[in-house]
């Protein structure tokens, strides 16, 4: 699902619940189990991103102390409370999903005559991303999404150099947390070495399946999936006595 269209995260993270792994235990495992898929891509597009490569150690800096942040409050927050939380970041996650690309699209339109931005523009578009990246570091899913919409606002039109900054970025938000995570003994590691290789698995077929499956078949399933989960999550956590 990751590499044909997206939102594995819907599937893992609520599995991980499943199999009894703690909500914030479960966060950090899945954000564990994504990070290869983000670094070989990164590692793929490497060449790509050469084009804005000036830009390259604010983002890679910016991304590490946002995704320190994010996992430090994540492993701050107490476990009653982040169960709490998990509905909201996971509606606000399939918003994105569903309509990250016409966001994209809307921010492309409205940012074409303004690529030169002022140093206030510079510092606010910073602090957005460190936003952005806190997020990541706290709850995973959706960050790839944001970056996309970021890297729109911040001027940029290459579909392959922003998919290259928005896998470096979440590489590197992923990298800092995970560690942070291993350090605190937060990662489920049986569970989270399985969904690791689901996702190794799942992204060294998907070339050949992407050939023969339609991607908006997937992306309308993940979509059905997330909002019956996101459904069941606001039941269970607000409404179930």
């Amino acid at each position: 699902m990751n590499s044909i269209a997206g939102g594995g995260s819907f599937i893992t993270f609520p599995a991980l619940l499943a199999a009894g792994v703690p909500a914030i235990s479960a966060n950090a495992t899945n954000t564990f189990s994504s990070l290869p898929g983000y670094m070989v891509g990164a590692w793929v597009m490497r060449k790509d991103m050469l084009k804005v490569r000036k830009q390259l150690p604010r983002y890679v800096l910016i991304s590490f102390i946002g995704g320190c942040l994010g996992a430090w409050l994540l492993l701050r927050t107490p476990e009653a409370k982040f169960v709490e939380i998990v509905p909201w970041l996971l509606l606000f996650a399939t918003v994105l999903f569903i309509f990250g690309g016409q966001l994209n699209q809307f921010i492309t339109r409205h940012t074409a005559h303004h690529r030169h931005a002022s140093i206030a523009g510079v510092v606010s578009l910073t602090a957005l991303l460190l936003i952005i990246c806190i997020y990541g570091g706290f709850f995973n899913a959706g960050l790839g999404i944001i970056s996309l919409s970021f890297l729109a606002l911040a001027g940029m039109s290459d579909i392959r150099t922003m998919t290259g900054l928005k896998l470096l970025i979440s590489s590197c938000v992923s990298i800092i947390a995970v560690i942070l995570f291993i350090f605190e003994g937060t990662i489920a590691w049986q569970p989270g070495l399985a969904v690791l290789a689901g996702t190794v698995t799942g992204g060294a077929i998907a070339a050949n399946i992407s050939r023969h499956l339609p991607q908006n078949i997937v992306r309308n399933f993940v979509i059905l999936a997330s909002i019956c989960i996101t459904g069941w999550f606001f039941y269970d956590v607000y409404f179930r006595g």
